[in-house]
């Protein structure tokens, strides 16, 4: 039996201590590697060999907590799949609990409000109106806050204290004190007054009953619950809904005939027929027919992309105008759109350094909350201030330093950040990655695929003294088109673009060098003007080397064209630059990065693109061992390096790196050594990615700034007996609401376009 990597869904967590404890537990179990994270309620947990997914549960029931398997996913279309806890029983889980939170809120406000008011403005305080403000506040209390005193006793029964335990504590204290002044002490005396003060000093209020601090901090709670409640379904549905646009039924072809099928029956290999207006079922490659895609959904990028025989399409994604066949390449789990949804939420699941730290500092906040709250409590009595004033102090401490926006700072920025990440086509593989982004300061873009399409095109032709230039396409265009390089396949393409070609007769190909055939009666020879000399002993006349060397240096790659024993001719091949390559390097340099070239081509092709794309560092000839050992040497200058690449040659650059980045339209190899993945092949997607990371850090730190803040100005004003607890309670919701409601600005980040 091997290791393996499950996720548990985690029921009964109600702020990050009991994360931090869950965590810890499954931690202490031998060989047990566990990440929890509170904001989406998931434990993804490495057991080793000899323990059980049923012992994992056993560990977190035994914490206080419940722990189940991710429901089993309803059967989706192929480009549809999702990964586990996207799907509808998981959804109707977490709509029941707002659909509770809201329902408790409502309740609750409706019958604090009239406590709120009575206890406030004194010309509203009629005789014994403290009796209907006790008889609207008990249920507020008791009812409203019940989620809270639940999870409370249930910590105190694993002997463990949570930000639910300083909630519950507070509302019970006030209460509880309000109850005894009112049945056993003066408060309940007919004629009774109270006022409300923002700070009061202390000693004063000690008459007073504290209703109003029980019933409108258990609404300011369950508001700002059920704020982070509708933020996470939220950022959660967007994922949902992205993974569920797939096609329902497809037309395959079987012996020629098209068949209408469920698009989960699709198979690897099967062909199908996508008409104009219709969803592509599943990744593929175009066998048969043009069109324009719509690829917004996953990339982002709002203009339709035009794709032809042999290109590729992922599924989902929308056939504009044209007729295709399509050949699946990728069906079920192993689809575009699976693949993100495990991407993401491994992100959302995992935890970046300044979550940990949180976390660590959740973990023992709330035992210190305690202490502080029972020293305001000794202090004030040993000071002869009187029960009411100690008692005052205690309720405030606890009730302002409840720590919940500490709790929410990451994991709701992280949550929102990478699902609005995995809407603009940014796949964010983890949490640390936001930090590298942070630190890059130097940025390698590899040439092909990357900086240029990949795609080599005919640049020029270039006749020989004395021979016709159509000729020369004709006679190489026919030679080349039994070969699938990429070279032969720009000078075909062109050369039938032309004209007809004529038939070919023993075509050879000589890796690497050029290929050989018999054209119309002639010995017809396209490659290397070096092989043409060596091989065949033929020269290029001084103006055609003299040419050659004028376009190599341009950055073209030149084959020339020989038949009947002489050259005819030379051939001019290039990989055009990316539309948006210049402006992508020019971004890069705002951001502070520093971009290079690096490439396996020669120095005089990678220094024509670099010069055209405003790049002024260039390493070229560079063999994929090499580009890792590029990125090494910059490392070891002290530069904290990131990679842009596609290609198989780039995966252990990519690997290696402070921060791997891998077009989604480049091989798996290089998708799975990076650390950010772009399902655009524009180089401004990088762009979009450093800014969307860098954003979503800097929400992050500054949710944490002002958890720390807040909790570090407010702690001592209500341990000195000058905060009222109602003010204490506002601001401590307040926090959470706010912490809440900065993360969900990056719901609005935008592109570069």
């Amino acid at each position: 039996m091997t290791a393996q990597q499950v996720d548990l869904i985690v029921g009964g967590m109600t702020c990050a201590s009991c994360a931090a404890r869950v965590e810890k537990k499954l931690n202490r179990m031998p060989g047990v590697e566990a990440t929890v994270n509170y904001a989406t309620e998931k434990a993804n947990v490495r057991l080793p060999a000899g323990v059980s997914v049923a012992d994992a549960i056993a560990t977190v029931e035994a914490t206080g907590y419940t722990a189940t398997l991710p429901a089993p996913k309803v059967e989706a279309p192929v480009g549809a799949v999702g990964s586990g806890g996207h799907g509808a029983p998981d959804r109707a889980h977490d709509d029941g609990d707002v659909a509770s939170l809201r329902r408790r809120l409502i309740v609750s406000t409706v019958l604090a409000v009239p406590v709120v008011l009575l206890s406030m403005i004194p010309a509203l305080q009629f005789t014994n109106w403290q009796w209907l403000a006790f008889a609207l506040a008990a249920p507020v209390a008791l009812w409203g806050a019940w989620p809270f005193h639940r999870a409370a006793w249930i910590n105190l029964r694993h002997g463990a204290a949570t930000m639910d335990t300083l909630i519950s504590v507070g509302v019970l204290a006030a209460f509880a004190w309000s109850t005894y002044a009112l049945f056993f002490g003066h408060a309940g005396m007919p004629g009774m007054t109270m006022t409300f003060e923002l700070f009061t000093a202390p000693g004063a209020g000690a008459d007073e009953i504290y209703l109003e601090v029980a019933a409108a901090v258990t609404v300011f709670v369950l508001a700002g619950r059920y704020a982070e409640a509708r933020a996470k379904r939220s950022s959660t549905a967007a994922i949902s809904a992205l993974l569920e646009m797939g096609a329902s039924e497809v037309s395959v072809l079987r012996d020629g005939v098209e068949v209408r099928m469920p698009a989960a029956d699709l198979s690897v290999d099967d062909r199908f027929v996508v008409r104009p207006g219709e969803k592509i079922a599943t990744d593929g490659v175009v066998v048969d027919g043009a069109s324009a895609v719509d690829a917004s959904m996953l990339t982002g990028e709002s203009v339709p992309v035009e794709v032809a025989t042999g290109d590729a399409v992922v599924g989902a994604t929308i056939n504009v105008d044209g007729r295709l066949v399509v050949r699946a390449t990728r069906v079920g789990a192993d689809t575009e759109l699976a693949t993100m949804a495990r991407l993401v939420e491994q992100a959302q699941t995992g935890k970046a350094d300044v979550q940990r730290l949180a976390d660590r500092v959740s973990a023992v906040f709330v035992p210190i909350v305690i202490g502080l709250a029972l020293a305001a409590l000794a202090g004030w009595l040993l000071a002869g201030a009187g029960a009411e004033v100690a008692f005052t102090a205690a309720v405030a401490t606890l009730i302002v330093a409840c720590p919940c926006a500490l709790g929410l700072a990451t994991p709701m920025a992280l949550l929102v950040g990478t699902a609005r990440g995995a809407q603009l086509g940014i796949l964010i593989k983890g949490p640390q990655i936001l930090e590298s982004t942070k630190r890059v300061d130097t940025i390698l873009l590899d040439k092909t695929g990357t900086v240029t399409s990949g795609r080599m095109s005919l640049a020029g032709v270039v006749p020989a003294p004395g021979e016709s230039g159509a000729e020369v396409l004709r006679f190489a265009g026919a030679a080349e088109s039994g070969s699938e390089h990429p070279i032969a396949a720009a000078v075909s393409t062109a050369a039938r673009a032309a004209g007809e070609l004529p038939p070919v007769e023993s075509f050879t190909s000589t890796q690497g060098l050029g290929v050989q055939a018999i054209v119309d009666g002639r010995l017809v020879l396209v490659g290397r003007s070096a092989w043409l000399a060596e091989q065949w002993a033929i020269e290029l006349p001084t103006a055609l080397g003299a040419r050659q060397a004028d376009l190599e240096a341009a950055g073209g790659t030149v084959v020339a064209v020989a038949w009947d024993g002489a050259a005819r001719g030379i051939l001019s091949v290039t990989d055009t630059v990316k539309q948006n390559s210049a402006a992508a390097v020019a971004q890069l340099r705002e951001l502070g990065l520093r971009p290079m070239l690096l490439t396996g081509d020669n120095e005089r092709a990678a220094r024509a693109v670099a010069a055209e794309v405003g790049i002024d560092e260039v390493r070229a000839g560079v063999l994929p061992a090499g580009k890792a050992e590029v990125v090494r040497a910059l490392q070891a200058e002290g530069r904290v390096v990131a990679m842009v690449g596609d290609g198989v040659n780039d995966a252990v650059a990519l690997a290696t790196a402070d921060l791997g980045i891998a077009m989604g339209t480049g091989t798996d190899a290089a998708i799975e050594a990076s650390d950010l993945t772009l399902v655009r092949s524009d180089l401004v997607a990088v762009v979009d990615a450093i800014r969307l990371s860098r954003r979503t850090l800097a929400t992050i730190k500054g949710n944490l700034f002002w958890a720390f803040a807040y909790n570090v100005a407010a702690i001592p004003v209500a341990m000195l007996g000058m905060l009222n607890p109602l003010v204490a309670g506002a601001a401590m919701a307040f926090s959470s609401v706010f912490v809440v409601g900065n993360s969900l600005l990056l719901r609005r980040f935008r592109g570069v376009r």
